[in-house]
């Protein structure tokens, strides 16, 4: 179950992460930049979560996902 959640998350914050950054991606990784930004959203704000709850994971997810969109843009292989 708990996997099927963050994969639901992670696709809805991929999909707002990707949107806010303007980056044009499949779907595949649109979720895997979601889960993936979820990973690393949720490691950094685990304090925040245990406050406020879900919606500080939704936020950090989606937080995670731009950071990695940035990360990648700004250190991934040139185009």
């Amino acid at each position: 179950m708990a996997i099927l959640a963050l994969l639901v998350v992670g696709a809805a914050a991929g999909l707002i992460a990707t949107q806010v950054m303007n980056l044009k991606t499949d779907l595949v990784t649109t979720i895997a930049i979601g889960v993936l930004g979820a990973l690393v959203g949720g490691l950094a704000l685990r304090f925040l979560i245990a406050l406020t709850g879900l919606a500080a994971g939704f936020v950090g997810a989606i937080l995670g996902a731009m950071a990695l969109i940035w990360a990648w843009e700004t250190y991934g292989p040139k185009r």
